[in-house]
């Protein structure tokens, strides 16, 4: 009873709730696209920098981080108000609100059959080309990114977070941040955001896995087939580029039988990304609003674990 007191009344659990009801109000400030103005400044500046394009990229990192966790710290330990920054940051940094929302305004697009506006907000969660996808590419390609993104968009923040409050949680934004902008192998970042990407693997690690456990013990409690998601999960995993990428989106593909992977096109450069799940099995309607259903009860489940982990060592 008292690690689910302390859970319900904590900065995580209320920061979870709020984000589900607000999502990411335009109107709103919002410290990723204040990082992404100064990395577009930074970018200008670091090109030109003795160190070389990937002794800068280190460089960025470190800069960007630092003033981050600073500008966080400072902030949230300000009297009276501090509290209230701690839960704006809290809140701001999970986007599991917004990324179902966005998701479900896709579903809801293409249960109308409107392919084009349902490519338009598809194309705005990933960095492939969604411009020849048809509906079936684009039901796929949505869940791909659905699945992905719980990691980085919420038990990646929620773990750090819990581990060293809003402060250390804006630290690892604005790494992923940059990934996001900067983790491309494309001429213009190969050398610049290798840092950037290098260091999302290893802070996204132990949360990628986490997220594929979470969702094994909701789809456990929801009657998915999760022993047979869990006997494919760490092969298929290791198949994928990116270290983390594929924990969460194999654990997905097999829970809810549906096939991801396959051919895409990057930048225009076709791609055959390694299948996960069984294979043939195409993202019906109903599978992806089974997904939205069990992402959110896997968050809240791995919201309970791991506060709960922390009263109890901490305790």
């Amino acid at each position: 009873m008292k690690i689910l007191v302390l859970t319900l009344f904590s900065l995580p659990f209320l920061a979870f709730i709020v984000d589900l009801l607000l999502g990411d109000p335009e109107r709103l400030p919002h410290p990723v696209r204040l990082i992404g103005r100064f990395l577009d400044w930074l970018e200008a500046h670091a090109r030109h920098w003795v160190l070389g394009l990937k002794g800068s990229g280190i460089l960025c990192v470190l800069l960007t981080t630092g003033l981050t966790w600073a500008v966080v710290e400072f902030l949230t330990e300000l009297r009276f108000i501090g509290l209230l920054f701690g839960l704006y940051f809290a809140y701001a940094g999970l986007a599991l609100g917004e990324l179902i929302d966005e998701g479900r305004d896709a579903l809801e697009y293409l249960e109308e059959g409107d392919l084009e506006q349902a490519r338009e907000i598809i194309a705005g969660l990933v960095s492939r080309d969604t411009a020849d996808l048809d509906e079936a590419g684009l039901r796929r390609t949505l869940a791909e990114t659905m699945s992905e993104n719980l990691c980085d968009g919420f038990t990646a923040p929620l773990f750090y977070l819990i581990l060293g409050g809003p402060a250390l949680m804006w630290a690892y934004k604005a790494v992923s941040t940059m990934d996001s902008m900067w983790g491309y192998k494309t001429e213009r970042f190969r050398d610049l955001g290798w840092a950037a990407a290098r260091a999302d693997d290893i802070l996204a690690y132990i949360p990628a896995r986490l997220t594929a456990l979470f969702l094994l013990a909701a789809g456990a409690v929801l009657r998915l087939p999760w022993r047979e998601a869990a006997r494919h999960i760490p092969a298929e995993a290791r198949t994928m580029d990116s270290p983390n990428a594929g924990w969460p989106m194999s654990t997905c593909a097999w829970l809810l039988e549906g096939s991801m992977g396959g051919p895409a096109v990057y930048f225009g450069e076709p791609k055959m990304k390694p299948e996960l799940g069984p294979r043939g099995q195409e993202w019906s309607l109903e599978k992806l609003k089974k997904l939205f259903r069990l992402m959110v009860f896997a968050a809240l489940l791995g919201l309970f674990l791991l506060q709960a982990l922390k009263v109890l060592v901490t305790a």
